[in-house]
């Protein structure tokens, strides 16, 4: 088993020496991006392969129309970084079990890690940790090392993580780099969005982190109660904290799916001083044409995440995704879902803390061998039209109902580019579009129209 050791001896009490020296302003982008390349660039790759069948998942190179439109060839493996590690090994045996669909696609990771050294990873320290960030958190490093053990810094720290862990893998695949844009908000808190735009194979690629804290407004503070939390505020004012990740992927190419995932944590203090906290969040998949191998690779490694925590978690919330992600007015699904849920607040902190964990760390390994397996794949006119259709549903779903953005834009100095982020670069709507009977086209109207089992 292969281990990191991230600093040794002089080197580590020489680096954390230096980053404390910096710490108010830490150090700048050009910095940061530099140290956080040295850090992972020296580290040994390994590669995943079954000894039962003699199978390794292959790269594949970027997609395009034709085979001289892209690169030609992928640079190097993908590399998960420490965090991600444990989910890939925990989904290894569901990934194998469908592992003659998925010859194409290669999952490569820095490290293997147990249980227990991943443990020992979340108790380490926040400076270390942070050099693996796309930027320094929302909130100050000394905040985050006086509180370490509360759980918003736990929190903070884990989407930091995801958001950094996404991008490097979603890098590796792409060939191009993510733009990194912090934000303030003036109330409290900030965020730092990750956006890469019009790249070889995504077309647009959002991962967002946001903490922010202050007072809730009385409309904010209206759709929690109607999602069954009743909140009882001082003097009109109700002071909550709020963060998380989230990322939305639209990617050029037809056959590869657009994926969106989101992790949260919301604490509200009541006119007495105490606390109401909950965790919500979830990851869905949207393809354009149905593929029942993609499918099932994508839920059943979500469920394998769920049913460490709970053999009820997978069932309840793939049933409450397809629910949520529904477009009323159409009469259909937005995609063929995955998991989702809201107001977690059980059975206790620690164990729903831990469910979020192993949730958010399965967003690589539930994507990525996808993108991998049709990266190549070459596509048509037609089927570029049908996916311009496909994602304007996307769009009237996001802006009519998803709750995310409604509390986004329901809070005050809230950041509207990064609200809409999850919009893609282009989309259509053409009037009285339907599919004709027979074709791909129908097939996938008909999967969103009448939610499935896919494993």
């Amino acid at each position: 088993m292969t281990t990191i050791v991230l600093f040794k001896n002089t080197a580590q009490a020489t680096s954390r020496r230096c980053f404390m020296s910096n710490l108010k302003g830490l150090f700048s982008a050009r910095e940061f991006h530099s140290s956080r390349s040295l850090h992972t660039s020296s580290l040994p790759l390994t590669t995943w392969s079954s000894r039962t069948t003699g199978a390794r998942f292959m790269s594949q190179g970027p997609a395009g129309r034709s085979s001289t439109g892209g690169r030609s060839s992928r640079r190097g493996a993908l590399a998960l970084s420490g965090a991600a590690a444990v989910t890939a090994a925990a989904a290894v045996a569901g990934f194998l079990a469908n592992v003659n669909h998925f010859q194409r696609a290669e999952m490569a990771t820095l490290v293997s890690r147990t249980v227990e050294e991943d443990q020992d990873r979340e108790e380490g320290d926040i400076l270390a940790r942070c050099r693996g960030f796309m930027s320094p958190p929302v909130t100050d490093v000394a905040v985050l090392q006086g509180r370490k053990g509360e759980m918003c810094t736990r929190m903070e720290m884990l989407i930091m993580e995801t958001q950094a862990e996404f991008c490097k893998a979603l890098e590796a695949v792409d060939g191009g780099t993510f733009k990194v844009d912090r934000w303030e908000r003036k109330e409290g808190g900030g965020g730092i969005s990750c956006v890469m735009q019009d790249g070889e194979v995504f077309e647009k690629a959002g991962v967002n982190v946001s903490v922010v804290f202050g007072n809730l407004t009385e409309e904010a503070a209206k759709q929690m109660r109607s999602r069954g939390k009743v909140l009882k505020g001082k003097d009109g004012k109700l002071p909550f904290c709020a963060m998380g990740v989230s990322s939305v992927i639209h990617p050029k190419n037809p056959h590869i799916p657009t994926v969106h995932f989101n992790y949260r944590y919301f604490e509200i203090e009541e006119e007495d001083g105490s606390k109401q906290w909950w965790f919500g969040g979830g990851t869905d998949l949207t393809p354009v044409y149905v593929n029942k191998e993609d499918a099932f690779h994508f839920h059943n490694t979500l469920k394998e995440a769920c049913d460490k925590h709970h053999p009820q978690y997978y069932p309840d919330f793939k049933k409450w995704c397809d629910r949520y992600f529904y477009v009323r007015h159409r009469g259909e699904t937005r995609g063929i879902g995955g998991i989702f849920f809201d107001d977690l607040d059980g059975p206790s902190h620690e164990e729903a803390f831990g469910f979020v964990k192993s949730c958010a760390r399965t967003v690589v390994p539930c994507y990525l061998p996808i993108v991998h397996k049709h990266l190549r794949d070459p596509f048509t006119d037609k089927e570029k039209d049908w996916q311009q259709v496909r994602r304007g549903r996307y769009v009237e779903f996001n802006l009519v109902y998803d709750r995310g953005v409604k509390f986004g834009l329901a809070t005050p100095e809230s950041r509207i580019e990064s609200i809409l982020m999850s919009l893609p670069l282009t989309a259509r709507w053409e009037y009285m579009h339907e599919p004709a009977l027979g074709t791909r086209e129908a097939e996938m109207l008909e999967a969103l129209r009448n939610p499935k089992e896919w494993l």
